[in-house]
């Protein structure tokens, strides 16, 4: 069944993402496009049952303000026009200030007795639409999964195992950046609950000396996502008949990669770190879907509970929280920080109510005390913040008595920490992670 769609052109605006969420919300699907998209490219689109014209503060590229192609508004699709200014036929959200019920009363009008569209986008429709593509794209064929054991690749797996069973392939590799334990969580799980075909690669040295001495953020997430790559083709070329990579890309990671009125915020390991010689096919089957769909689509899926919340990361690990230039004793510092922050968050209930929270250890030291001495060591940055979307983040406002707990623990039990900080900064002006 295909879902029917309204289409964003986005001519400049903040807000792309808070609508497309909101229309999908009120049951109709919705994908945002650049604003110069052609009539050809538009009337290929399916089931198109009208469109919005979004414009923004970034409606100026190199000192020229942009429009549509005004053949646009002759196609016979409806276009949404709001007020006075039918040139741009802009419709305004910033004055809901992310209000996603007023956003959502303001535009309901317009899908439904305007365009007539059918309120038939959900997560059933969805998983058996995939499905569908997915044998259609494949066929006989196998298809590699980059298996981290987070919630994107673990919906991913559920999809593919619906949708081809045997003929995946997944591949955990260990890259040392990963939480403690996590790596043994995922071939408990996926190999001996799960019964997935299951590889597991430790490549820790590998994706370690590629890393020494890289201090840029970017340059760290495109060696990480491309040595991947590498990594998943020389599995491939030990397997017979491997033409297609899985990957769990989604909605936001596309969005914050960048558009054409939309600077990048950062690349992604999936979007911006792929190598120009793939030798692979691209299965992306949670592409079209915001975080919290991904989580709907995992229960639809009927995977547990727990596994579908459990707290996002991501896929350059934590090499993007060791900042700056990677080193093992700072990556040691981070991962055991992070474990003791996930072990008194859970005892605390706050692992059910936080969306996500982790540790962060930069590349500089500070004065400070042990054992009577004068130590020169790390400090530690906890970030805890709430989302619906990963698009904009508040900050969990912990209890004093369960920070100072978690302070006490790291200062006794991480080596080389001296200082335990706590990030107060919502996104935006700062993004989820450091780096």
């Amino acid at each position: 069944m295909k879902q029917d769609m309204i289409v964003i052109l986005d001519l400049g605006s903040h807000e792309n993402t808070v609508l497309a969420r909101a229309i999908r919300a009120l049951g109709v699907y919705s994908e945002i496009y650049p604003h110069d998209i052609t009539v050809e490219e538009l009337k290929a689109l399916p089931n198109v049952k009208g469109i919005i014209i979004n414009g923004g503060p970034n409606n100026v590229i190199d000192g020229v303000a942009i429009d549509v192609n005004p053949e646009i508004y002759s196609i016979g699709i409806p276009v949404m026009a709001a007020g006075h200014d039918k040139a741009l036929c802009e419709v305004r959200l910033g004055e809901f200030a992310n209000d996603m019920e007023a956003i959502k009363e303001a535009v309901k009008p317009f899908v439904f007795d305007t365009c007539k569209a059918e309120a038939n986008w959900n997560m059933t429709n969805f998983v058996n639409d995939q499905i569908e593509l997915v044998r259609r794209q494949v066929g006989d064929r196998k298809v590699l999964l980059a298996l981290s054991g987070g919630v994107d690749s673990s919906v991913v797996a559920a999809l593919l195992l619906k949708a081809i069973g045997d003929k995946l392939v997944c591949v955990h590799v260990n890259h040392g950046l990963m939480r403690k334990g996590e790596s043994e969580d995922v071939v408990e799980v996926f190999k001996n609950q799960l019964n997935a075909n299951l590889i597991y690669k430790d490549v820790t040295d590998r994706f370690l000396d590629k890393l020494a001495g890289i201090a840029d953020p970017e340059e760290k997430r495109k060696i990480i996502g491309g040595e991947f790559i590498r990594v998943f083709e020389e599995e491939a070329r030990k397997l017979d008949g491997i033409d297609f990579l899985a990957q769990g890309t989604i909605y936001p990671d596309i969005v914050e990669s960048g558009t054409k009125t939309a600077k990048m915020v950062k690349s992604h390991h999936n979007v911006g770190g792929l190598p120009e010689d793939l030798k692979f096919e691209l299965v992306e089957p949670l592409r079209q879907l915001f975080k919290d769909e991904v989580r709907a689509c995992g229960l639809e899926l009927g995977l547990p509970y727990e596994m579908v919340f459990r707290q996002p990361f991501p896929g350059p690990g934590l090499g993007v929280r060791c900042l700056g230039a990677i080193t093992r004793d700072r990556l040691e510092a981070v991962r055991e920080a992070d474990a003791i922050l996930r072990e008194e968050f859970q005892k605390a209930g706050l692992d059910k109510k936080v969306w996500q929270y982790f540790t962060v250890v930069p590349d500089f030291k500070s004065v400070g005390v042990r054992d009577n001495a004068r130590s020169f060591d790390w400090p530690v940055i906890i970030r805890a913040v709430n989302t619906v979307d990963a698009m904009t983040a508040t900050i969990e406002p912990v209890d004093w008595p369960i920070l100072m707990k978690i302070t006490d623990r790291i200062l006794k039990e991480v080596k080389n920490v001296n200082r335990v900080c706590y990030d107060m900064s919502p996104k935006p002006n700062a993004t989820i992670e450091w780096e």
